[in-house]
């Protein structure tokens, strides 16, 4: 099988890569490449369509892999176009591609596309109602998808972290290492997820579509972690761990807020909590603990800094 991975160097998309490697072979691409440049890296800007479409017809993948977003939530607020190039026009190319092509594609999406206003998990046919121009426009690129109906799996997914990037828990301990007092969002919950258990999740539907087809198991999809915690219960987690396992020698003291204490461009939705059971019954995938993904993460991040 060829594979095109677009984001190779994001946070899902470098837990992804040696997974996909395992299927066959796999064209990475990104805006920038790896300092070691390896063969099988391509620098690929997205949004030059005529490129993308070039690279497509080049290699002429059987699956692809779209990892690739514009996730910057409030800068979108005044870039609603590339907001829109990315997260919107680039899955509707990819996807019509594929319809064409005969090719699949596999797709992530967020937990922002709801309003927040439940009290319950969402479900994949729940009536989305984003909140931010973020949300409109991956909101907007799962309908492109699903319009083409080429075989797909959009995965949405929730509050992503890893070892590597930009993310929270590298954040939270960067400004703990400050010795800072911080206050920390108490009113808005979600689902924290490893990018690895999220790539592992990828990874267990290209393993279904191969050795069972796809039938029915194709559509929209929730992943996210087993936790439900607000953004202040994430911090005291990662904190905890961090202690735990050396990184920080005592935890920053913290205080939970709402949210109207940190006004924000883009409005966040109060509750984003993924029901994942569709995914469970059509691939037989679960969450994964998210106390041991934090605990992971940090003995990744410790290794890391001990190289």
């Amino acid at each position: 099988m060829k594979i095109l991975l677009t984001g190779a160097a994001g946070q899902l998309g470098t837990e992804l890569l040696p997974l996909l490697s395992k299927w066959g072979r796999v064209l990475a691409t990104d805006r920038m490449l790896p300092s070691s440049d390896p063969s099988n890296w391509l620098k690929l800007d997205i949004s030059d369509g005529d490129a993308l479409e070039n690279e497509l017809n080049r290699f002429n993948p059987d699956l692809i892999v779209n990892t690739a977003a514009y996730t910057a939530v409030d800068q979108a607020e005044t870039e609603p176009q590339t907001a829109f190039l990315v997260n919107a026009e680039l899955p509707d190319r990819l996807a019509t591609w594929a319809k064409t092509n005969n090719s699949r594609l596999i797709h992530y999406s967020t937990d922002y596309i709801f309003n927040g206003e439940g009290n319950k998990p969402y479900l994949e046919s729940d009536q989305p109602g984003p909140l931010s121009i973020y949300g409109e426009s991956k909101l907007e690129g799962e309908r492109c998808i699903t319009r083409s109906a080429c075989v797909h799996a959009t995965l949405r997914t929730s509050w992503v972290y890893s070892s590597h990037g930009k993310n929270f828990v590298l954040t939270m301990l960067a400004l703990a290492r400050k010795g800072l007092s911080l206050k920390i969002v108490d009113d808005q919950k979600g689902c924290p997820t490893w990018a690895k258990n999220l790539a592992l999740a990828s990874d267990q539907v290209i393993k279904c579509w191969q050795e069972s087809g796809v039938d029915d198991r194709q559509g929209v999809f929730h992943y996210c972690d087993d936790r439900t915690v607000s953004w202040y219960g994430f911090a005291r987690e990662i904190f905890r761990q961090a202690v735990s396992a050396g990184l920080l020698d005592t935890e920053p003291e913290l205080t939970p807020v709402p949210s109207i204490e940190f006004p924000q461009q883009a409005k966040r939705p109060h509750w984003s909590v993924l029901d994942t059971r569709k995914i469970r019954n059509q691939f037989g995938i679960s969450p994964v603990s998210f106390m041991q993904s934090i605990q992971d993460v940090v003995t990744e991040i410790k290794s890391r800094e001990l190289q």
